[in-house]
């Protein structure tokens, strides 16, 4: 029996005819036919649809519904007439006032029978997670990814037979709720409470009623095979329908397979980003969503990637884990196993000096360049600008058995002219970027020469980029 008490398995029937003035036994109440939950994590939000059948009998039936100890929202609360729905009405609604986190409903029957009722609601406290697993074979060649979900229900009430559905992506309740409301998004603080409750119930209720709600079958030997997963596109976002129905307790948590590892191809990058990864030359796993990955099928949602690698003897090597964020298809799938033992990575500074000097005369708009040694034989006049450079050598020592492919990544503040022969390209507009590839046992130095402008000369706040040796 779940555990939402005056709900008496969702649904409590008394009275169910007022003329022949009679109260049914509440033990005869009929289980759940079907429930269905369709959870989506970043609102703590979560659609529940329960259909039972009920006997009705001519005249009017009250019905009553509880969210007694549950996370219930009771604005949400809908009835809906499944079959029947021509010959049963909702008269009234009521909230008694001795019997507190309860409704009555008042429904007219114009037969004796039975219909299919189902109730809607959201409640909060139910969330999933997602986590991965990935295994590189000994060669590092291939590698597998599994994924899985893990569903934890803490709303306060039992959900047996049910069938999960899980939506992953971007659900923008926010744009809907100012959508709904006619005001800017930055304005939405401005709205009383109440408002802003009932706006983002009709925004969640706009966005689940556009998802299907057909019900896959549970397969004869579903028992003996691992839970499939139903992938739905949906605009911005996809839901996860998990095959057949699972029972899930309140205050347990179950994990089900989301997809099968498969073999696909991936490479192996060095990078050194100091604004990711730090003062550090790291490894990557690198790789793309899509099918030539063997992926491609669904976005990746948020969670937890444990990587290991193949030891040669049937076993593995652990590597890592790290936290990965959503990841749509066709993006790239970026694990980072820190720094390499056999790759070492030094930033050398080779030499700086100062040239192109300009002075400024009897503090007027006068500007002229000079060579370093004028300076001191000009008369009323002082330096107004000047360029500093400094010249760096990255050297790498790849100390594995196979060749590496290097990436560095450096942001430089200000007005700068980025030289090298390494045949940099701009990431961005103060973030030159440039590659190599280090042979195996090789020691190389790749070199840069950065030109920054002081004072008079100094700039827009961009890089200029230079292809020159150092």
């Amino acid at each position: 029996m779940p555990r939402m008490a005056a709900f008496l398995a969702a649904l409590c029937l008394f009275g169910l005819s007022v003329a022949q003035g009679g109260n049914v036994d509440l033990s005869t109440v009929p289980s759940r036919d079907a429930v269905q939950l369709t959870i989506y994590n970043s609102e703590d939000l979560t659609l529940v649809r329960d259909r039972r059948k009920i006997t009705f009998k001519v005249g009017e039936n009250p019905l009553q519904f509880s969210w007694a100890n549950t996370q219930i929202d009771p604005t949400s609360v809908q009835l809906k007439f499944v079959t029947q729905g021509d010959k049963l009405e909702v008269l009234d609604t009521t909230f008694p006032h001795d019997r507190p986190q309860l409704l009555r409903w008042n429904v007219k029957s114009e037969f004796d029978g039975e219909a299919t009722v189902e109730i809607s609601y959201f409640t909060s406290g139910i969330t999933w997670s997602a986590d991965y697993l990935c295994v590189a074979d000994k060669n590092e060649e291939t590698l597998s990814l599994e994924g899985f979900v893990r569903v934890t229900n803490n709303s306060g009430e039992d959900y047996e037979n049910a069938q999960v559905r899980l939506v992953v992506g971007t659900v923008n309740l926010v744009e809907k709720i100012a959508q709904l409301a006619g005001v800017p998004v930055d304005r939405l603080s401005e709205l009383a409470e109440g408002t802003k409750t009932e706006l983002k119930r009709a925004a969640a209720e706009d966005l689940f009623s556009r998802q299907p709600t057909s019900r896959p079958e549970m397969p004869a030997n579903a028992a003996a095979k691992p839970k499939a997963v139903i992938k739905e596109g949906l605009s911005e976002y996809f839901i996860y329908t998990i095959e057949g129905t699972e029972t899930i307790p309140n205050a347990w948590s179950k994990r089900l397979r989301s997809f099968e590892g498969q073999e696909a191809a991936f490479k192996i990058e060095y990078r050194y980003r100091p604004a990711e990864y730090g003062e550090q030359l790291v490894r990557m796993y690198v790789l793309r969503n899509d099918e030539e990955s063997k992926l491609g099928t669904t976005p990746l949602p948020d969670g937890t990637v444990r990587v290991f690698r193949g030891n040669g003897r049937d076993g593995l090597t652990y590597l890592t884990q790290q936290q990965i964020k959503y990841i749509p298809i066709g993006d790239m799938i970026e694990l980072n196993l820190g720094p390499d033992p056999e790759v070492i990575f030094e930033l050398i500074k080779l030499r700086s000096y100062r040239d192109n000097f300009w002075l400024q005369f009897n503090g007027t708009t006068e500007y002229r360049k000079v060579g370093g040694d004028e300076i001191a034989k000009v008369e009323n006049a002082s330096v107004a600008g000047w360029d500093d450079h400094e010249v760096y050598a990255q050297r790498i020592r790849n100390y594995t058995s196979k060749p590496i492919s290097v990436e560095v990544r450096r942001s430089f503040p200000g007005h700068v002219v980025f030289r090298s022969h390494l045949e940099p390209t701009l990431h961005d507009y103060q973030t030159p970027e440039f590659k190599a590839t280090i042979g195996a046992g090789e020691t190389k130095d790749l070199q840069f020469e950065i030109v920054r402008s002081q004072g008079y000369l100094a700039k827009q706040n961009n890089v200029t980029l230079k292809r020159s040796g150092v």
